[in-house]
């Protein structure tokens, strides 16, 4: 496959788990499916390929070294450009992985967080964590009775 059309693939890997945890959250098939990490497996030794396949003289200097016009005209090359796009595809998935397990934890309402992630994962786990300050600050519920106590006997 060439590099084009490995990203195509990539592309399109990543939505199906999108879906599952913004349309079907509390489905037995999509906790099932989001509690593997082999979706990252895949998605991290294809970040490998595409790393590997992108490393020349430049690029290395390039990330060496980052400065902006450097990694500028690094990521014009599509190789580094394909690596950097799964980069993002690898980490917001994580993320959003992690947004939706602290969803079905915490009950903290999700959906909003879990498609800015989709679009712009830096957002959306912004939301998240505002979304869960105020939920914890504002609606929280208050322990209105004491913890109850159970005596045990030993025979």
């Amino acid at each position: 496959m060439t590099i084009t059309q490995l990203f195509n693939v990539s592309n399109l890997f990543v939505l199906p788990f999108w879906a599952l945890i913004i349309l079907l959250p509390n489905w037995g098939v999509t906790k099932k499916v989001m509690e593997s990490l082999l979706p990252f497996v895949a998605l991290a030794v294809l970040y490998i390929y595409f790393f590997v396949e992108a490393i020349t003289p430049e690029s290395a200097q390039a990330l060496a070294s980052p400065q902006l016009a450097d990694l500028a005209k690094a990521f014009s090359d599509e190789t580094v450009m394909a690596t950097g796009w799964t980069h993002f595809l690898v980490m917001d998935l994580f993320v959003g992985r992690w947004i939706y397990w602290e969803g079905q934890q915490t009950g903290i309402w999700t959906l909003h967080s879990l498609i800015l992630c989709l679009f712009a994962g830096p957002v959306g786990l912004l939301s998240h964590i505002l979304t869960a300050w105020i939920g914890k600050r504002f609606f929280s519920a208050t322990e209105t009775e004491a913890p109850s106590t159970t005596a045990t006997t030993e025979s």
